[in-house]
């Protein structure tokens, strides 16, 4: 008898909430608003990503207006309301630079990106340090992807990668935030096949407040690990200092991996609030992805890998 052991992400496809009720009409709006600045299409015609099977998250999906209406996105202000600010952003014509340990520094239009990629649509459980989580159908490729076409050299042992500064973004006029926004990973976890590199959210073109065109998703760590709007990779063999662990390094480290155990220091992290229902359920020791990328970090015992 074939007995099927079912992975930390997996469920049965009859479980997952059908994707007539995700892209319901209360999400026209926040769509259509999106799509008007989002550009061309998510991938060529006849080649429109497919959903990974191998890639369920264990939990009915966000509806998409909650998940593109309440939004941490801080170069457009500290509110949980910027999704309209955030509709100024351009996201064509839209170039990412490639420097530092590389073969051969350069820039990269993404649309021309798009078309060395292989891109998919993966369900992941996103989770804020601030412990409200959502659930959603990210459309991308790996970022190991990405990194192949970098070339890095074998010196490089960090990718480091920063927000863009637009013009539209009023948050820029804070002076308490140390500009760009940057966050980083090891190689090691850059390699990792969830590592994901989204530009798309409920099979359309991300939305600018959700990070669009392009932005990095973690689910295994704290949601401010995955930078929005990347304008800027650099690859390099120094640990970079992110944007708040340079903030506030009692508050947040460079790890950030998600641990129920390991409270923030104003706030317990071992429950989370679904968004939309505000219902109460226990946080997972790596957002539910231990098995997968745990051995990333065995020995690494000294290091403050939970916040």
């Amino acid at each position: 008898m074939h007995i099927v052991r079912r992975r930390g992400w997996e469920i049965s496809e009859h479980l997952v909430t059908p994707e007539a009720l995700a892209l319901n009409r209360r999400g026209l709006m926040a769509g259509a608003l999106a799509l008007a600045s989002a550009g061309p299409a998510l991938a060529a015609p006849g080649d429109a990503p497919t959903r990974n099977p191998k890639f369920e998250a264990g939990r009915a999906l966000t509806d998409e207006k909650n998940a593109t209406t309440y939004n941490n996105f801080y170069e457009y202000g500290e509110s949980k309301n910027i999704w309209r600010q955030a509709q100024a952003l351009k996201q064509r014509p839209w170039t990412i630079k490639l420097d530092g340990l590389i073969k051969q520094p350069r820039t990269i239009d993404i649309d021309d990106l798009l078309k060395q990629v292989q891109q998919e649509e993966r369900i992941y459980r996103h989770r804020c340090v601030e412990t409200w989580a959502m659930t959603v159908p990210w459309t991308g490729f790996t970022l190991s992807q990405l990194v192949a076409l970098a070339e890095p050299t074998s010196a490089a042992k960090y990718v480091v990668f920063e927000t863009a500064q637009d013009k539209t973004m009023k948050g820029l006029d804070s002076p308490f935030y140390p500009w760009p926004y940057t966050e980083g990973v090891t190689i090691q976890e850059a390699a990792n096949d969830l590592t994901f590199v989204g530009t798309g959210l409920y099979g359309k073109p991300m939305p600018p407040q959700n990070g669009g065109p392009i932005r990095l998703v973690l689910p295994w760590k704290y949601g401010f690990k995955s930078v929005k709007s990347i304008a800027k990779i650099t690859f390099t063999d120094k640990r970079p200092k992110t944007f708040w662990e340079g903030i506030q390094p009692a508050e947040y480290g460079f790890w950030a991996n998600v641990n129920p155990a390991v409270a923030h220091p104003r706030w317990s992290q071992a429950r989370e609030r679904l968004l939309g229902n505000d219902e109460m359920v226990p946080t997972q020791i790596y957002n539910g992805y231990a098995e997968f990328v745990a051995s990333l970090y065995t020995d690494l015992k000294h290091e403050k890998l939970f916040m």
